[in-house]
């Protein structure tokens, strides 16, 4: 086999990162065990776009909080994929109220949105010569959504290793655990610091709404977003 044209991909992490809770962890993780971390984030026209302004007020905080990562944390990047907007038709990128379907699937699903944010992913990967991508995917504490399952993240990694002609890694760290879970390894990773950080700055409701703050965070504390963030938020608490 001919030697690639491109050096090969470093010790470094690119984490998908929204600005959600689950997101941010992913992020801390990454900081903790990569010696150089950089982040995406995707503007889809999304309805709860505030969480792209709490991205860079976390990475800040981050920053300060955690002086050993602070030299880690590499370079942001922002993509807009306005197209996945006018495909879709879902409460997450239209002002329509959250419903269930007959199968339990959330109308805030946006098909596509994962495998599409992976292969951006992976295409700036490439060029900036990582080799590992890190994603908040679960299927444990989640909306049920297809894109979020291990079976669906396995066969992305698999296409994208085949596509590019080199080994493409996805991390999921939190595809097995509930979002108390979660919360614990916001702690293990940072202690109390990290978990009031990721209160106060992440940002997870569907509807943007960042005017009520609850224990957990704000939110409007009724989508299904904010619902899974609180429950796990309760038997965190719970367990300590």
């Amino acid at each position: 086999m001919s030697e690639p044209s491109t050096p090969a991909p470093s010790s470094g992490a690119l984490v998908l990162f929204s600005g959600g809770q689950d997101s941010t962890v992913c992020l801390a993780l990454a900081l903790s065990r990569f010696e150089r971390v950089e982040t995406i984030g995707f503007d889809y026209g999304q309805r709860h776009a505030v969480e792209l302004t709490q991205r860079s007020r976390i990475r800040a905080g981050l920053s300060d909080l955690f002086p050993e990562w602070r030299a880690r944390l590499g370079e942001d990047h922002s993509l807009a994929i306005p197209t996945l907007n006018e495909i879709s038709d879902t409460a997450l990128t239209r002002d329509a109220e959250i419903v269930f379907s007959a199968d339990g699937l959330p109308n805030t699903f946006v098909p596509g949105r994962n495998i599409l944010f992976l292969t951006f992913a992976a295409a700036l990967g490439y060029r900036r010569h990582i080799g590992t991508l890190v994603g908040g995917m679960c299927e444990t504490d989640y909306s049920g959504y297809p894109d979020c399952r291990e079976a669906t993240i396995k066969a992305t990694e698999q296409a994208l290793s085949l596509g590019l002609d080199r080994p493409m890694e996805i991390l999921t760290p939190l595809m097995h655990i509930d979002k108390a879970a979660t919360w614990r390894l916001a702690e293990e990773l940072g202690g109390e610091a990290l978990v009031a950080l990721v209160v106060e700055e992440s940002h997870s409701c569907y509807l943007g709404d960042r005017s009520r703050r609850f224990d957990w965070g704000y939110g409007c504390g009724e989508c299904p977003a904010c619902t899974l963030r609180a429950a796990g938020w309760e038997r965190y608490r719970a367990g300590r």
